[in-house]
């Protein structure tokens, strides 16, 4: 019998169980009133017995155990039956999201030295005439194949028709994946993913949202709904493009909710504005999810609102490397929003069990062992540091970026494990709960002391016209001059409103010093959510126009 430790083992278990279940709804074409038809699916029956055949003609290709394979697909059902394949065979699909920076994304792919490269026709173009992955030598194009060599997935699949069950005895500790982030603060890095720290995700993500078989997902961030069959969901994936979820529109999310009964759905705070907005009521919807960034309680309440009475709205918090670390329900965030709004930080909820969260003292530099750590007591404001299941231990060859994010602890026993870094400030009040105040490279140190971003922002998000705002700092670290930039909303005039600011940085002592406000027409923000704010870019510009 097979122990494999992989995400893709419970998929022959429910293809067994529930096999005629809808595993994967895809939008297809369009349907004569505008909207997707999503007359593509894949049954768990199906899931299974297809991705066992891509997973042998991968592995007779060359593409086995251990190959870092780039993935570039769309959402959609080769997608998923890739992905599942690559787990089955044990190989390493390499995920990097593709709206990135086309610089960044080809440091990137060369970082990955991928032996292989899986991806569309024009994914394959981008690679020839860009220089993408030349490492990679086993090719394989989802689609028609023009002039680059290799061989085409539906090929793949033929050749390993009637293989039976490739499920490959990975173990725990072996590499399932390499998933860089969104770059936000950065060049992008490759969170290297073990198999325990996908399963480790799964039973995570269960135990915190009581996720049970059955039920429908709409998971608005593709590779979210990787973690779909094996919870027993059926994921219906939306008729949007998800790298601009704040684009999306909430007819045809609407539209899929209520024709599959939509039970729960994921998405950054960009789509859950989206939704808000719309004002429409997700009568079928009991558990909502968003993550990538503070969701605005604003936002929290008009989507409960819009939900049945008993339906609940998680926000997650966590990181690629690290997911997820602790949760807050809706109507307790609702019930925190004035402390928020009065410098508080924004209350990301308990610690979720059995992740270990520690508060250390706030450096930039790396710190190697434990021992050299000044752990902080509940209401001191530091970085926020975490380990558990899911806790990842290195990015891929980036040694520099794994000390500066990785701390090792040696425990009592003698045994070791790795503490990450969130890159995060924050603390924990009376209550065991967390409070996160910001980016830790986006604090601005000045002569009074420091201010951070998680702080400072909600005050001033309150002045009526006020659309965001972001803090930046300009100059030294220690010397910083911090100043506010801030977007209004439609029909609103600057003068009013900067009068509005500048009244509310003097009913606040710790803000008297902020005394640069910046009307900016719209910030920039990070590909993946939709929802980050580009602070560095911003402090540029603010510094331009203070030089």
């Amino acid at each position: 019998m097979n122990n494999a430790c992989n995400i893709a083992a419970r998929l022959p278990e429910l293809a067994r169980e529930r096999p005629d279940q809808i595993a994967i709804r895809c939008p297809g074409r369009p349907a004569a009133n505008g909207m997707a038809a999503y007359d593509v699916t894949l049954d768990y029956r199906s899931l299974d017995a297809r991705s066992d055949a891509i997973a042998a003609g991968l592995s007779a290709y060359g593409i086995g155990r251990g190959v870092r394979t780039v993935v570039m697909v769309r959402p959609g059902p080769e997608f998923f039956l890739l992905m599942f394949a690559l787990f089955k065979s044990g190989a390493v699909p390499v995920l990097v999201d593709p709206g990135i920076d086309k610089r960044a994304l080809r440091q990137c792919l060369d970082e990955a030295q991928a032996q292989a490269f899986v991806g569309i026709p024009l994914a394959h173009l981008a690679r020839l005439l860009l220089g993408w992955a030349k490492s990679a030598k086993r090719l394989v194009t989802v689609g028609r194949r023009w002039g680059w060599g290799g061989t085409t997935l539906a090929r793949i699949e033929a050749a390993g028709a009637g293989a039976g069950s490739q499920l490959a005895e990975t173990s725990p500790d072996d590499v399932a994946a390499i998933l860089f982030t969104s770059g936000s603060t950065g060049v992008p890095k490759g969170v290297v993913y073990r198999h325990r720290h996908f399963v480790g995700q799964v039973e995570l993500l269960r135990n915190a949202f009581g996720m049970q078989p059955g039920g429908i997902d709409l998971p608005t961030f593709p590779p979210f709904a990787l973690f779909d069959p094996a919870l027993g969901l059926t994921s219906v994936i939306p008729d949007m493009d998800p790298t601009r979820p704040g684009s999306a529109d909430p007819r045809k999310l609407h539209d899929a909710i209520a024709r599959f009964g939509v039970t729960q759905l994921f998405g950054s705070p960009a789509l859950m504005r989206v939704l808000a907005e719309h004002g429409q009521p997700l009568p079928t919807v009991t558990r909502a999810t968003s993550a990538g960034a503070p969701v605005p309680p604003e936002i929290v309440s008009k989507i409960r609102s819009l939900m049945p009475e008993d339906g609940q709205f998680w926000t997650p918090y966590g990181a690629t490397e690290c997911l997820p670390v602790a949760v807050i329900e809706g109507r307790e965030l609702v019930e925190t929003r004035s402390a928020t709004e009065t410098g508080a930080g924004t209350c990301v909820g308990h610690v979720v069990v059995p992740n270990e969260v520690r508060i250390i003292a706030i450096t930039d530099a790396p710190i190697a062992d434990w021992s050299g750590v000044r752990e902080l007591v509940n209401g001191e404001v530091g970085e926020i540091t975490v380990v558990g299941p899911t806790t990842t231990d290195s990015y891929f060859n980036r040694p520099q970026a794994t000390a500066a994010a990785k701390i090792r602890e040696v425990l009592a026993d003698g045994s070791e494990r790795v503490v990450h870094r969130m890159g995060d400030v924050g603390w924990f009040d009376e209550q065991g709960r967390l409070w996160f105040c910001g980016r830790k490279t986006h604090r601005v140190e000045t002569e009074a002391g420091p201010l951070y971003t998680e702080q400072v922002e909600p005050i001033f998000n309150t002045v009526a016209g006020v659309r965001r705002t972001a803090l930046v700092g300009v100059g030294e670290l220690g010397q910083q001059v911090p100043v506010l930039c801030y977007e209004l909303l439609p029909d609103q005039h600057f003068d009013q409103v900067e009068t509005q600011l500048r009244a509310v940085a003097l009913q606040h002592p710790e803000l008297v010093g902020i005394e640069h406000f910046l009307r900016h027409p719209g910030f920039p923000v990070d590909i993946r959510h939709n929802a980050k704010i580009g602070r560095e870019k911003l402090a540029v510009w603010a510094q331009a126009l203070l030089s």
